[in-house]
């Protein structure tokens, strides 16, 4: 499945189980409230995204002779994608990473951190720009942003259910009160990992759509590998809303080793050997 269309697919799932359990517990009236009280929260977030994230990770303005070759790298990608060119940032931080962040292409901004700068090549980063601006062209915000929405209504649905006791044709059921209290377990659980399944979906895209953008997967690849390494040895002060943002996970050190199974479904990033291989499979097919 492409992850365009797993995206579509998740983004479905969530808003079937908004709907029903919106009605199921209140009806039609409490369907709605949980869905314009989750869309107003998300409005506010999608409008300010860019404004919060630099924010939440200290990010600075920087400008063109202090950063020339980021400049050059990010006007040379934005040509060729027709993409306007974002605002440029810098994070004080030895871990390598970087991010994107804006509600659209004309309000987009880059930032890289100090570590990444001295870590990569000049190939190397220039991959790892395309990523972001991939981010900002397949309106990965946008995305996000309804996808926390919709989380945040499953949310109140579940909370919904402690205080209504079930759904309206369950008063009288013995087994309302087991019903009710795994609603308000699974509700936000199932939230959360259909949207880090998306978050995931995401990255694993704008790899592909980066790699395209460049024309050499394993300039990505490459960067990817030392993006692992870096991120795992170097802690970064970061507010963990906005992590899923960063191409590598910048909480990795703290998280300490990348668990499988069941605890890679609330991981917003997908395993880099996984993307790495990808990434190795399109090199043979260019």
């Amino acid at each position: 499945m492409s992850n365009n269309l797993k995206t579509v697919g998740l983004l479905s799932l969530m808003t079937v189980l908004v709907f029903w359990l919106g009605y199921y517990f209140g009806g039609q009236g409490g369907l709605w409230i949980g869905v314009i009280l989750a869309f107003g929260l998300n409005f506010v977030a999608y409008f300010f995204s860019d404004k919060m994230a630099l924010a939440a990770s200290r990010a600075k303005p920087v400008t063109e002779a202090e950063l020339p070759e980021v400049y050059s790298i990010v006007r040379n990608l934005t040509t060729a994608t027709g993409l306007p060119m974002p605002r440029l940032f810098i994070i004080e931080s030895q871990q390598p990473n970087a991010f994107a962040t804006g509600r659209n292409p004309s309000h987009a901004a880059v930032a890289v951190t100090t570590g990444i700068l001295q870590l990569m090549n000049r190939a190397e980063l220039e991959g790892v720009l395309a990523h972001e601006l991939s981010h900002v062209q397949n309106r990965d915000i946008l995305i996000s942003s309804v996808a926390a929405m919709l989380a945040a209504a499953l949310s109140i649905f579940g909370r919904m259910a402690l205080f209504m006791g079930g759904g309206r044709d369950d008063r009288n059921n013995p087994l309302a009160g087991i019903a009710t209290l795994l609603s308000l377990v699974l509700a936000p659980i199932a939230a959360m990992i259909i949207r880090m399944a998306i978050s995931r979906s995401r990255e694993f895209q704008a790899d592909r759509s980066g790699a395209e953008i460049t024309g050499q997967p394993l300039q990505l690849a490459s960067a990817l590998a030392k993006l692992e390494a870096g991120t795992s040895q170097v802690a970064m002060n970061v507010n963990p809303a906005v992590s899923q943002l960063f191409i590598a996970d910048p909480l990795h050190a703290f998280k300490g080793r990348r668990g499988g199974g069941l605890m890679s479904l609330f991981s917003t990033h997908p395993a880099v050997p996984d993307r790495i291989a990808r990434l190795q499979a399109m090199a043979n097919l260019f």
